[in-house]
């Protein structure tokens, strides 16, 4: 298996990089390199394309982006760790359940590493620690192709999941690295946990840094800078 290109995109609007990343599971073809993005997003909900208006209770000041993943409404901010998986997923004859496994258990297997228990649920996908959420995960896959990813809760504002039912479940307590630990956890490292770990459960040899961004992600951006700028 080549190597996989990994990108980190630092703290983004939401839209461009959706954007981008379907415009690019869209154009590649048997030949494309796979590619994991790790990005923070700014404030945001997203919800599902199945996701129902009701969760979404009071969004105040945050906007809600309706996109195309599976799974309901939630919160995405600074401090949160989102992995996008780009994969050819009908080249590695890799399922969606297998995928979905993968980036549960990568999660698990990070927080193992730093001495939190957590543990996935069959009927609500994600990761979990007691009864508290730490990770959601929500998917997309087209022309066999992965897309959208799992986030991962590390140093963050987690008041504005009291303003939505989160991936569809009223009540639902969230959680975060930072206060299941004694130390303040670092962003960039917890990532690059995460990044091996998921490389680990896929079977990958090995991994390639990438410096910048994406082109498709630069794109994206300058066009929303120039509809604003008009």
């Amino acid at each position: 298996m080549a190597a996989l290109d990994v990108y980190r995109l630092g703290c983004l609007p939401y839209a461009p990089v959706w954007r981008a990343m379907r415009a690019f599971t869209d154009r590649r073809d048997s030949t494309s390199r796979d590619e994991i993005w790790l990005v923070e997003h700014e404030p945001v909900f997203t919800q599902g394309q199945a996701g129902r208006p009701e969760h979404v209770l009071v969004p105040g000041d945050i906007p809600v982006v309706h996109t195309d993943r599976g799974g309901q409404v939630t919160y995405h901010g600074p401090g949160q760790m989102v992995m996008y998986p780009l994969l050819d997923v009908r080249r590695r004859k890799l399922g969606v359940r297998e995928l979905v496994t993968a980036l549960e258990g990568s999660v698990i297997d990070v927080l193992a590493e730093q001495g939190v228990e957590a543990h996935p649920r069959a009927e609500a996908p994600g990761v979990y620690v007691g009864d508290a959420k730490i990770a959601s995960l929500g998917l997309r896959i087209r022309r066999g192709c992965s897309f959208h990813g799992v986030a991962f809760n590390i140093y963050m504002d987690l008041a504005p999941f009291a303003r939505i039912n989160p991936c569809g479940y009223a009540g639902l307590s969230m959680t975060q690295l930072c206060d299941l630990s004694e130390h303040r956890p670092d962003i960039d490292e917890q990532a690059t946990r995460l990044l091996q770990c998921l490389v680990a459960r896929l079977g990958d040899d090995s991994i390639n840094e990438c410096r910048g961004m994406p082109q498709g992600v630069m794109s994206e951006l300058t066009a929303d800078s120039s509809r604003t700028a008009g």
